[in-house]
């Protein structure tokens, strides 16, 4: 009769706390795999919760364009055979007037892009644009063997470049401008030429800001009138 009693005692308990015994079951229930349909209901909610948190990482994103500009593979004879590794080179930016470039080694070719992509968010430079579109004016670069000549260009135009350079200009946020590169075809050598070029861009706001002036002094030394060197200074924006 002991063990009877000790049996039903906890039955009777169950039956007055109602829908914490639902609770209670619904425990035992995934403890010893008895109530598959509590048990089966939490575990899915938390694999759905793990799943959100995964894709909310995801999605963060603060606004930088990556491009993957060249990838090159290298081989080093050892005395097992040969040892690969990979080099590359990534091109970012905001497209609102900065960008930067970088190159990373690894012997993975996602390693050395997550390296190459680090090295150039650290060296992004701003660079002025004519009416968040095209150049203020014209520029030319050189890196080594390599020249390139930039060219601002009217509206409609597009971008007339090169690979490695299209990447640097759709980075950018440029959307027309005309430009050449004489001398290598390296993309190493095309990036920093380009580069180069860029970092010698100004605007009419600095340079009027560093010979005390204003824009629309410097506007209106072209014949323009002052009401059309008021209104071009007006629209100038970086």
């Amino acid at each position: 009769m002991a063990d009877e009693n000790t049996i039903e005692t906890p039955d009777v308990a169950v039956v007055e706390t109602g829908g914490d015994a639902g609770e209670a079951q619904g425990r035992r229930g995934r403890g010893r795999g008895g109530n598959r349909e509590g048990g089966g209901g939490d575990r899915g909610r938390g694999r759905g919760g793990r799943d959100n948190n995964r894709g909310g990482k995801q999605e963060e994103d603060d606004g930088i364009i990556e491009k993957l500009v060249h990838i090159n593979r290298v081989s080093k004879t050892v005395k097992g055979g040969k040892r690969f590794g990979f080099a590359a080179l990534v091109v970012v930016g905001d497209g609102q007037g900065r960008v930067g470039f970088g190159h990373g080694k690894a012997r993975e070719v996602p390693e050395a892009i997550t390296k190459a992509t680090a090295a150039a968010r650290k060296k992004m430079i701003r660079v002025p644009l004519k009416e968040g579109r095209t150049l203020h004016h014209d520029g030319n670069g050189r890196f080594g063997a390599g020249k390139v000549t930039l060219r601002t260009a009217p509206a409609g135009t597009g971008i007339i470049a090169g690979g490695p350079m299209r990447a640097v200009f759709e980075s950018l946020g440029v959307a027309d401008v005309v430009t050449k590169s004489v001398g290598t075809s390296n993309p190493y050598n095309m990036i920093r030429a380009t580069f180069d070029a860029l970092t010698e861009q100004t605007s009419p706001k600095s340079v009027a800001q560093r010979r005390g002036k204003k824009v629309a002094d410097l506007l209106g030394r072209g014949g323009a009138s002052a009401a059309e060197a008021e209104a071009d200074a007006a629209a100038i924006a970086e």
